[in-house]
């Protein structure tokens, strides 16, 4: 194969790419400029709750390929639980009405034709006038295509597109809105079956990885921050770490999987998306009651999803910015509040963890998903990967890690235009 192809970022994008190189015989190195991998998906001791946190809580849908692909190359896939079936729970601290969604398995949404598997208060034509969004024009928001009220969506398009995009629905993207929609509740019930990592982020994306590229031979250098991309006729020819150069030859490939900021700060002239949403996550150390749902919608409360894991509960806020300056004793009290009316627990405060994550996707309205670059840049030789660029989703676990397989594609195809090599597939969409 051509020279090493130098991989900056150990994110779910960096290992991914990584990943697909390796199987492909390329000579990968990896940089890192944190002293762990994983970027926003990993987990981490904390000592305020005394046990392993991931740094938010993520969902995988049964049809997102790339990452049961990927899961299954670190051999990881074991990792990830769920219902045997689709099913979301939700419950209406308002009306105080539970219910649970279930799609059919099928392509054809009967259903909806079901009161016992919709939403309560829902019509079934209510259904299928929101599917006038799966043929939304370019830059058109969500409210542009659907109406931002009534039972069905307060109840299932607001919670779901706001997890998803991380940007307030009427305001977001209603062609990111529609690819979710494609893949996941159009695709029928076998796509969209709720997967949790229940051993933790890192024990299942991240240090799978990491022992799989380490069989390889391939070197994770953490504590590497990169500070320049040196070019030399037109390509890079250099990496600066500050205490560590990096000379690169006239075939070596770097592939630039950091955040939207770091990249725009070490590609001249790169565009990306300026805007960004926050989420905040809350972690509470107690023991959730055994009749809870591995995961909980709610509706009309502060917390917006429950996660319950052995021995602690989760809850994560979508488009959090307005809860930032909260002081973070208050905002575990409100959020506990909620906890507490939906599981019957104690009032009185478990050990608690808020964790705050400021810029943690970029806001997924039109005029940002319109300034998301491709993997090739205009520079030979440097590729990016990262959510944030145009994947067609949003800044989501399986949006990263198509990002890797693209990045890995691009590099294959650069080497096939010199020599008769096979290409690697952008996107691998494993059932």
């Amino acid at each position: 194969m051509d020279g090493v192809v130098h991989i900056v970022g150990a994110g779910l994008a960096g290992l991914s790419a990584a990943i697909r190189l390796v199987e492909a015989g390329y000579s990968v190195e990896v940089y890192e400029a944190a002293k762990i991998a994983g970027g926003r998906c990993r987990s981490y001791f904390d000592p305020a709750l005394g046990c392993t946190i991931d740094n938010g809580n993520h969902l995988v849908l049964s049809g997102n390929g790339a990452t049961l692909d990927f899961l299954s190359r670190i051999e990881a896939k074991h990792e990830l639980s769920g219902p045997p079936e689709a099913a979301f729970a939700f419950a209406d601290l308002a009306s105080h009405e539970r219910w649970t969604l279930r799609p059919n398995r099928g392509r054809l949404p009967w259903w909806i034709f079901d009161a016992k598997r919709r939403v309560p208060a829902s019509r079934a034509r209510d259904y299928l006038a929101a599917a006038k969004i799966l043929h939304a024009p370019a830059l058109a928001s969500v409210s542009d295509v659907m109406v931002c009220s009534g039972p069905l969506y307060e109840r299932l398009w607001r919670p779901v597109l706001l997890a998803a995009l991380n940007t307030g629905p009427r305001e977001a993207d209603a062609g990111l809105a529609a690819q979710i929609l494609r893949e996941t509740l159009a695709a029928g019930g076998q796509a969209c079956r709720p997967l949790i990592a229940r051993a933790g982020l890192s024990a299942t994306f991240i240090e799978p990885a990491l022992r799989r590229l380490a069989k390889n031979q391939v070197s994770v250098h953490f504590g590497r921050r990169l500070r320049e991309i040196g070019l030399t006729g037109g390509r890079p020819g250099g990496l600066d770490f500050g205490e560590v150069q990096i000379e690169l030859g006239s075939r070596e490939t770097v592939i630039l999987a950091v955040p939207s900021w770091t990249a725009a700060g070490l590609v001249p002239g790169l565009q990306v998306p300026n805007d960004s949403r926050a989420i905040i996550n809350a972690h509470f150390r107690i023991e959730p009651p055994t009749t809870l749902p591995p995961i909980l919608g709610i509706i009309n409360g502060l917390a917006e999803w429950l996660f319950a894991y052995p021995g602690r509960l989760s809850v994560t806020i979508s488009s959090a910015d307005r809860l930032l300056d909260l002081p973070r004793e208050a905002l575990a009290e409100a959020i506990w509040n909620d906890v507490s009316t939906l599981t019957g627990l104690p009032r009185d405060l478990p050990p608690w963890q808020i964790v705050k994550e400021r810029r943690a996707t970029f806001a997924a309205t039109p005029d940002e998903v319109a300034r998301r670059p491709p993997a090739r840049t205009h520079i030979p030789g440097l590729i990016l990967a990262g959510d944030w660029t145009a994947t067609e989703l949003p800044a989501t676990i399986e949006g990263a890690i198509r990002s890797g397989y693209k990045a890995a594609s691009v590099v294959a195809s650069a080497s096939a235009a010199r020599s008769p090599l096979a290409t690697i597939p952008a996107q691998q969409h494993a059932a």
